[in-house]
């Protein structure tokens, strides 16, 4: 995993994702799943493309039950900007690089 990419987990979710100053980009994944392997360098090219605009996280949801239970996600991978502590936008299933990117711009 990338230095740029922060880990939450349902203990330190609210502090460093809800209470954050800038926006964050939580990617939610598991080990098994091969979506989110395959979009794993992508994430990390993201947290530095975004550097100063965008935090990027990742929660490992077979880890951390509670938070995804609470923002209902059903399938991995999900990526979720929140900002100012609320969902601002969802993306679920892999994407390409250009496709993430257009998205987290459109949306910052």
């Amino acid at each position: 995993m990338s230095d740029t990419v922060k880990v939450v987990t349902d203990a330190n979710f609210n502090a460093e994702v809800l209470q954050a100053s800038l926006p964050v980009l939580v990617d939610f994944w598991a080990e098994w799943c091969g979506p989110c392997k395959m979009i794993a360098p992508i994430v990390a090219e993201l947290s530095k493309d975004f550097a100063g605009k965008v935090v990027v996280a990742k929660m490992n949801v077979d880890e951390n039950p509670k938070v995804p239970a609470d923002h209902n996600i059903r399938g991995i991978p999900t990526l979720i900007l929140f900002k100012d502590g609320k969902v601002a936008a969802q993306k679920v299933g892999a994407a390409s690089r250009t496709q993430l990117t257009d998205w987290l711009n459109s949306q910052i």
